[in-house]
């Protein structure tokens, strides 16, 4: 049997490469212009290898009953590792997958391609321009990890951008978005009083060492209408190969103190993460 060998190619956004891990048969990792965007192992797609990834696959497992079918939006498709996790966690689930860069995604299901019959449709499209024509109630839960670069477009931070993800949801669906910042956390804030504008309930997972301003790192939001079970999701976390907190309630709301919700005139992208951040060799 032939080795499997690296695949680079140009793509809308830069340079993506897949490459080959060598201690994991038919595993994947997807970086582009050398950032890490998505790591996929076709034999085990409930395996998560990305701390971000692994707090979204906690939160997923804890939004239903184990093993219930939803019906999902993913702004952002990477490599499909989450709506891949889905399909295998919970059979028989519709998902549809938005993303802009259509070379990127050629690139991804070609060496990489989805089970038949996983439910999964691709869109190459924007993720906001999409979600704007979506129907209402349609979606049980709507993931956002949209980067562009190695930063969330402006437009994709707004009040008008959380409101248009409220009305797609149905009223017990979750909203949930990777974003990444560093203290003092003024893009972070932001987002979770844009959020607290539309959603009654606010979820925060993070790495400790992020949360107390040590380094730059992602920050897993998640929203509803609906109390969400955070004990269930703290015991996950916490008991994680890289733990991280939980934050909500009184906690929360001191963390965002006067932030304001984002309008779209004032919006702009998350920062620039500093040289090394995510970068690989």
């Amino acid at each position: 049997m032939n080795e499997p060998i690296p695949v680079t190619r140009p793509v809308d956004q830069g340079v993506a490469k897949l490459m080959p891990d060598i201690d994991r048969k038919r595993a994947w990792l997807l970086t582009v212009d050398g950032a890490p965007q998505s790591y996929v192992d076709l034999d085990e797609p409930a395996y998560l290898e990305f701390e971000y990834a692994r707090r979204l696959g906690h939160v997923l497992d804890t939004v239903a009953e184990a093993g219930r079918p939803l019906d999902v939006l993913h702004l952002g498709g990477g490599a499909l590792t989450l709506p891949r996790y889905l399909a295998a966690t919970r059979p028989g689930s519709r998902q549809d997958v938005v993303e802009a860069d259509r070379a990127l995604l050629e690139l991804v299901v070609e060496p990489l391609p989805l089970p038949d019959g996983a439910g999964i449709d691709l869109h190459a499209a924007d993720a906001r321009a999409w979600l704007e024509t979506a129907p209402a109630d349609s979606a049980d839960v709507l993931v956002a990890d949209v980067f562009g670069g190695s930063r969330v477009p402006a437009h994709l931070t707004s009040l008008a951008y959380a409101r248009e993800a409220g009305r797609v949801l149905r009223p017990d669906g979750v909203y949930l978005a990777n974003l990444a910042d560093a203290a003092p956390f003024a893009f972070l804030r932001s987002q979770l009083a844009t959020l607290a504008a539309v959603f009654e309930e606010l979820v925060l997972v993070a790495e400790p060492g992020v949360l107390r301003g040590r380094r730059f790192g992602n920050a897993v939001l998640v929203a509803a209408h609906r109390p969400l079970d955070t004990a269930a999701l703290a015991r996950r976390t916490a008991a994680d190969a890289f733990p991280a907190r939980v934050e909500h309630g009184p906690a929360l709301r001191d963390f965002i103190g006067g932030a304001a919700p984002v309008q779209d005139e004032d919006a702009v992208p998350s920062p620039e993460p500093p040289d090394g951040a995510f970068s690989i060799g």
